[in-house]
């Protein structure tokens, strides 16, 4: 008894308040990270397969990670080497003699010891492999695919069409957010209504519209239906913007009509500094829309010389690419993307903290 040590009622409690602390965030860090772990799970298997062979993928008792089998150099001949059951335990020795009951081994370790005989059908053993990484398929799909011409063209499409939609979306939210337009109020609400109607069923319709009357079926014209329409603004851009617009206090307007400025310097000086994460936003589910984009491009870029990079993964199977050539493709596909989302991630965070967004 004379250990004991009497402990007050508040510590008791403030040791039970952080004991819970640690315990609810360990819970909550380990659910994000098998969150994690599942989304990410499609993408590592992607990553994994195309840097695999073709003779990797046929076997089935292959490891999952990139791998190439062991050979072994005897009488001219490349052997395979196996891991053959002995009484010895399991070694791994080279075929060179192949039988259907009967096969010969032989040591690469201790050639000079022989043709070791084994009993048994050697089909049924499994090839030993050593990690090794493989870009053949990447080589393929450069010899195979233009990446160069549906670059350009991707790039293209969505700069001309990006710095569409940037400029009409902004002026028309600048529009709807600062100036008292007559049914103003019911214009917003019809063009977000707008919102709701499938694509689909304006395809048929904007086909024979840009191919019947406005005769955008030949040459260079296909190229317009994928950027001409983003010069008249698009109603969730316009929406995003619309909303970041109206958060921006008008007193910063009138400070700068004092000063002489007009609606557009005010826009250029006032408003959009102040809406760099929304605008960031805006330029961003554009460039993802447009690159991933292949209903449209299939319609009117049928030539192979103007297809956009996104009939990369689509002809793949086509071709007649294996899935380890297809899944190098599909990296192909979406490398550029990733790498923008983590560059333009940084301006992003940084303009937020700059314009006051983020405490």
């Amino acid at each position: 008894m004379k250990n004991f040590k009497w402990m007050p009622r508040g510590d008791a409690s403030t040791l039970s308040l952080r004991l819970w602390e640690f315990t609810g965030t360990a819970l909550v860090n380990l659910f994000v990270c098998i969150l994690l772990v599942a989304v990410l799970s499609p993408l590592s298997y992607m990553v994994v397969t195309s840097l695999k062979s073709r003779f990797q993928l046929q076997d089935s008792f292959a490891p999952i990670w990139p791998a190439t089998p062991m050979t072994y150099f005897y009488e001219g001949k490349v052997r395979l080497v196996y891991d053959v059951p002995t009484i010895y335990g399991v070694r791994q020795l080279a075929l060179v003699e192949p039988h259907l009951k009967t096969s010969g081994f032989i040591d690469p370790a201790y050639p000079e010891g022989g043709i070791i005989e084994w009993q048994g059908y050697w089909r049924s053993l499994r090839r030993v492999y050593r990690p090794e990484i493989t870009f053949e398929n990447f080589e393929q799909l450069l010899n195979t695919i233009k990446y160069q011409q549906v670059m350009t063209n991707t790039l293209f499409v969505v700069l001309v069409s990006g710095i569409g939609v940037l400029l009409s979306s902004i002026a028309v939210a600048y529009g709807l957010s600062r100036f008292r337009i007559p049914g103003g109020k019911y214009l917003f609400i019809l063009l977000v209504a707008t919102i709701i109607i499938p694509d689909s069923i304006l395809l048929i319709p904007s086909f024979v519209m840009y191919t019947h009357v406005l005769g955008w079926n030949t040459g260079y014209l296909r190229f317009l239906p994928l950027t001409v329409p983003y010069f008249f603004g698009s109603a969730v851009y316009i929406f995003l913007l619309r909303q970041n617009f109206k958060s921006i206090p008008r007193d910063l307007d009138e400070a700068a009509m004092l000063d002489g400025a007009g609606p557009l310097r005010i826009l250029t000086t006032i408003i959009l500094p102040q809406a760099v994460p929304a605008v960031t936003t805006v330029a961003l589910l554009h460039f993802f829309n447009t690159w991933n984009e292949l209903r449209m491009s299939s319609l009117f870029l049928t030539r192979s010389d103007m297809q956009t990079i996104a009939f990369t993964a689509q002809a793949a199977p086509v071709i007649g690419f294996t899935p380890e050539v297809l899944q190098a493709s599909t990296l192909f596909l979406i490398v550029i993307p990733v790498i923008v989302l983590f560059v333009s991630q940084r301006f992003f965070m940084q303009d937020m903290v700059i314009t006051g967004l983020e405490k």
